[in-house]
This record gives C-alpha cells, structure tokens and sequence, in this order.
C-alpha cells in the first residue's frame, strides 16, 4: 500500500497543507484551480454543463466566470479537507452557522434517529466533524475508491474526524444503517449522485436525474426522520469563511393508498420523499452554484452520451 502513487500523493497532500500557513495553502489552491480552468478538458466541460442548468440565463462569459469559481471552491474543499485532522474543536465548531436545525436536534435529543439528504455542496467532511462534535453520533457511508489504498486513506481520515464509515454497496451496510438510525444516529448520505444504477428518477433543475434511493428507503425502513440539508461556504474566498448548515422541513412519507400494493407504496413513497429533498438541493445549488462539486455526468442526457463514447459502461468517475 505504501508505495501505492496515488495514496502517496495523499498523504503528501494532507502533511504539505497542514504544513504551510493556511493563506498560503488557500492560495496555492486556488492556483492550482485556476490552471486547471486555463486547460480545460472533460472535467471542467461537464462542470459547465452542469452549472448552466443552475444558472440558463448567464451569459457565456458569466457561464466561464462561474466555472472558474466552482473549481476554486472544489480546491478549497480538497484544502480544507487536508487540514480537517489538525483543526481545534473551536475552529471546527466555530466556524460553522446554523439554519433551521431545532427540528433535528428536538429528534436527537429524544433518541429518534435522522436521516440527512446531502449534495456534494460545500464541504460535508466539515459538517460531519461539526455534527459528530455538536449533535450526536454520525454514521454514513462511503462510495469504495481506487486504488484500495486512497479509500483507506479516506476511511481512515473520515474516523479521525469522529464518523462511523460503511462502504457504499457491502451487502451488510443498508441492514447496519438501519440499525444505526433505530438507535438514535444521524446519518448523513450524499445523494445527488446515484452510484448503486438503480436510482430514483427526480425533476432537478429542469431536467431528469436520477437520485440516491438510500435517504428515503432508510428513513422508511427504520422510522427516522428524513430532512434534506444544505450546506455552502459564506464569506469572501481566499480567507477562513464560514460553513453554512440550512435544514430544510422533515419530509414525510406520503399517505398510503389503500388501492396499492405494499410494494408499490413503499415504491411511491420512496418517489415522493426523495423528489422533495431534489426540490430542496435544487434551490440551494441554484443560490450557491459555486459551492457545488460535481464534475462527472448527472443529467440524464449526459449520462447517456458519456456511456456511449465509453462502449455503454457507467460514467461514474470517482468523488470523495
């Protein structure tokens, strides 16, 4: 595993950025961005297709301004993510605001577990440390990297930072989840990417995308309330901002349809549940734009030209 490049590239990411003074580390980030904006390719295309469904009326010039801005925001996450294991608890706590988080804490506080329905929006290592320090216990799930050693790498930080980590797709892990959340645990699960090939189709900003099923099924399997959460940086970039935590109302199950099967309910339920927490991600990337980190095909139509230029095979890319 040692001399494994990728997982030595890494760990020499996490030793030079904890290494430097953080402006000059968030300097070097967004260096590093904008040359990947100068060069262009297939990433930052996708990026640009991605954020013209957030903002269709920009212009072209305001689209690239966008873009550039988005992978700044991408490198500053990959920063802050370096630094995570050597920040106090007063930095990772104080620099943390809240929206509508009562609602959630009065479920914690009585023992009833919550399922968080995230985006890759912001920086949600940050919020996990937060709410494993500020709520209660955090268990989530992690999608399975190559090579194997960065996804330990990756399990091994995400615990440091006070997370129970299953890898996404173990036979054992939905059954663990649920065990979880029927004892009290938040389970954060981010969703806007459906990495399983059997998602949820949802509207989201205009178009068809399918979505994790995870956050409704767990919540309905296990009886914990299910909330979408949004999260975004605040504040001028290239300097300590702030991380914004919004919930967003519970989301309940429909009501049952006495005309429908149990399967068939629980498959509309799932439907419904999970197109409410879309609605919700949906305004926060329109408002944040920048914030949101993803640069592989989502939408349904790109999906499919990616696995036709691929021979038909799944346009995924990894994430952490």
């Amino acid at each position: 595993m040692s001399g494994d490049p990728a997982a030595t590239a890494f760990r020499l990411a996490w030793r030079l950025a904890r290494a430097v003074p953080e402006p000059v580390a968030l300097t070097l980030a967004e260096r590093a961005a904008d040359r990947v904006h100068a060069r262009g390719g297939a990433r930052v295309e996708q990026l640009r297709d991605n954020l013209r469904r957030a903002r269709p009326l920009a212009s072209p010039a305001e689209l690239d301004a966008l873009v550039r801005q988005g992978l700044r925001a991408y490198a500053r996450y990959w920063c802050d993510v370096f630094r995570l294991p050597a920040w106090t608890r007063e930095r990772t706590v104080g620099t943390v605001r809240t929206l509508g988080m009562e609602p959630m804490r009065e479920h914690l506080r009585s023992g009833r577990g919550v399922v968080a329905f995230l985006g890759h929006l912001g920086n949600w290592d940050h919020a996990a440390a937060w709410s494993a320090t500020e709520l209660t216990g955090v268990v989530t799930v992690a999608e399975r990297l190559r090579p194997e050693a960065v996804f330990t790498e990756f399990l091994s930080f995400r615990r440091r930072l006070g997370m129970e980590v299953l890898p996404l797709g173990d036979p054992g892990t939905f059954p663990a989840l649920v065990r979880r959340a029927r004892a009290g645990a938040l389970v954060p699960l981010l969703a806007d990417r459906d990495l399983s090939g059997s998602g949820v189709p949802v509207r989201f900003l205009g178009e068809e995308v399918p979505m994790a099923a995870g956050p409704a099924m767990l919540a309905l399997a296990s009886g914990a309330a299910l909330f979408p959460v949004s999260v975004w940086y605040d504040g001028p970039p290239g300097r300590p901002r702030t991380l914004v935590l919004e919930v967003g109302e519970e989301v309940h199950a429909p009501p049952r349809d006495p005309a429908r099967s149990a399967r068939e309910q629980r498959a509309a339920a799932v439907g419904a549940m999970t197109q409410a927490c879309a609605d919700v991600l949906a305004e926060a990337v329109r408002a944040h734009p920048s914030d949101w980190h993803v640069l592989q095909p989502l939408f349904a139509g790109d999906v499919a030209r990616a696995r036709a230029r691929t021979g038909g095979g799944a346009a995924r890319g990894a994430s952490a």
